[in-house]
């Protein structure tokens, strides 16, 4: 058993020489912008905003802030272990080989699976931009064929989808319904990966400044449109104004999308082999990234609400365009401006993604637990040229056959499930010097201060709501009764993690960002947690059939 949890000792001098070392401080932040601004802010925001009303800016903020705390952790693992692997590598080093396996499987979760939700939503952008300029592509040929089946099924409104199906041809029994602008869209970026880090990064700056031109833009234009009134809407619930007209179940309920628009930052900790002196550049480009990221998307979001009454935004896949569209503020210049530099702004999503999931197959490969080829390095170009042709193909056959939705709630889950390991991870690292220069994470003893937080805002909680704790066990209940469950296992690990920070004098910072992300679990589904569950038992089975037996540590 002691087997399964050996743990690898790395050193600075432990990297790989095949990467080349280009990336400065300005180059991750604007990578991290890249990645974090995109197909949330330009995609899944309006779903959200639909869900939680314009009380799903206190999401935002929630998520923020356990982001903030978990880019902390994962600065000082980059600090300590500057090699290509992200969480992965951070697990192999605290917890062992077969969390960081898991670790690892839920990053190929996040990064592939995530970007064929990015896929999708550029081709959404794309398909409308071009009707804009009078150009039509046929509707069987901007969906996915699950998309359009359960638009039919459903008895969706969508004319498009709906559209799709009726007039899509027949290859014997089966509709010719496929995304192709989505599948073109990964390939495009896959030949742009294997070329090498360098383009990329000279491609993703210019791309990086004109999106958040654009999206300043959108801000200072929607200020002068804002209606007041949007931001207390009457709530269907209680019949009076309010700024979660649909409480505070339906602003949680808004979780998977409102956490995809941060999931990006992370993928910053893959470049550490391609970054110049990454203890300190990588800890300060991730900070300085999600920080800006976190005030734009607050302002998006006022900007958004206050424009437009959150009951519109059901269904509609381009908000920052719609909110200009003629029933709205209509003005037309403004909605052809904003349909372009989504694509824009997803292209860069789809860019750092693509990077990522290779590094990611790089660095287990390079620790025996996947295979040798993963290893191979172009020799002109110095990219993981293998791993980035099978990501290419990972992400491009699933576009095929699957739908927003479900790939939207997975890469969700598995990210957040990976953030609560890295919190926990830096809680059981040994102490380290410290040298002068690199990023150090602070240590404030958790001992008496996180109890008393997280006990007094229980109590303080109570004394607010006393109604959500009378209904706590009632699990039954069709709309809140998995909250309530999820709650009360959020409640009953945060009891057990005061008594262990209380006997261990844990650090404050990492036990706020497990704390955090364990909130953020709540807002999952047991539909979330079934293909969670399915997805690792798939990972194990590989692990004990290959990584196991293959693993460079049970060799030695």
């Amino acid at each position: 058993m002691s087997q399964l949890f050996r743990r690898k000792i790395y050193s600075d001098t432990d990297t790989s020489t095949g990467l080349l070392r280009v990336l400065g401080v300005w180059d991750i932040v604007f990578f991290g912008i890249a990645a974090i601004i995109g197909a949330g802010s330009f995609s899944s925001l309006g779903e959200a905003v639909f869900r939680g009303g314009p009380g799903v800016i206190l999401l935002y903020l929630i998520c923020g802030f356990a982001c903030g705390f978990t880019a902390l952790c994962y600065a000082e693992f980059a600090s300590r272990i500057p090699t290509a692997g992200s969480a992965y590598t951070y697990a192999y080093a605290s917890f062992g080989e077969l969390i960081a396996w898991i670790i690892g499987w839920a990053l190929i979760m996040e990064y592939s699976f995530g970007n064929i939700y990015v896929a999708f939503s550029w081709s959404d952008y794309f398909t409308s931009f071009l009707g804009r300029l009078g150009m039509h592509i046929p509707d069987y040929l901007t969906c996915s064929y699950t998309e359009a089946s359960k638009a039919v099924l459903n008895g969706s409104e969508n004319k498009e989808l709906i559209n799709a199906w009726n007039t899509a041809p027949l290859i014997g029994n089966l509709k010719f319904i496929v995304d192709i602008p989505a599948l073109v869209i990964n390939g495009l970026i896959t030949w742009l990966c294997y070329v090498g880090v360098k383009e990329s990064k000279n491609f993703n700056n210019s791309l990086v400044l004109l999106k958040l031109g654009v999206i300043l833009l959108v801000i200072l234009v929607g200020f002068a449109y804002i209606n007041t009134d949007n931001w207390t809407p009457i709530s269907p619930v209680t019949g009076s104004p309010s700024f979660m007209p649909n409480g505070f179940t339906g602003v949680m309920s808004a979780v998977s999308g409102v956490f995809f628009a941060y999931i990006g930052f992370d993928a910053l900790s893959v470049l550490s082999e391609e970054t110049k002196d990454p203890q300190k550049t990588l800890p300060k480009g991730m900070i300085i990234s999600l920080v800006l990221c976190t005030v734009i998307y607050i302002a998006l979001t006022l900007v958004l609400t206050g424009m437009v009454d959150y009951r519109k935004f059901d269904g509609v896949g381009d908000p920052l365009s719609f909110i200009f569209e003629k029933t709205n503020a209509n003005v037309a210049w403004m909605e052809l401006v904003v349909s372009f530099v989504a694509i824009v702004a997803i292209t860069t999503v789809l860019l750092v993604f693509q990077m990522g999931q290779p590094r990611i197959w790089y660095a287990m490969s390079r620790d025996g637990l996947m295979p040798q080829k993963f290893l191979k390095i172009h020799p002109k170009y110095k990219t993981p040229s293998f791993a980035t042709i099978v990501t290419g193909i990972v992400v491009g056959v699933p576009i095929l056959f699957t739908d927003k939705t479900f790939i939207l709630d997975f890469t969700s889950i598995g990210t957040i499930f990976a953030f609560v390991l890295v919190c926990a991870g830096v809680l059981v690292l040994p102490a380290k010097e410290k040298i002068k220069g690199r990023f150090h994470l602070p240590y404030i003893n958790g001992k008496i201060i996180f109890p008393v937080v997280f006990i007094g805002g229980l109590i303080a909680f109570y004394y607010w709501q006393p109604e959500f704790f009378q209904t706590l066990m009632n699990w039954g209940d069709p709309k809140e009764g998995e909250f309530r469950a999820s709650i009360f296992f959020f409640i009953l690990i945060n009891l057990i993690l005061c008594i262990v920070a209380f006997i261990k004098n844990l650090s404050l910072i990492p036990l706020v960002g497990l704390s955090s992300c364990l909130y953020l679990l709540t807002g999952m589904s047991h539909e979330n947690w079934f293909w969670f569950g399915m997805w690792f038992i798939i990972g194990l089975v590989i692990y004990f059939g290959y990584g196991y037996k293959n693993s460079k540590l049970n060799k030695a």
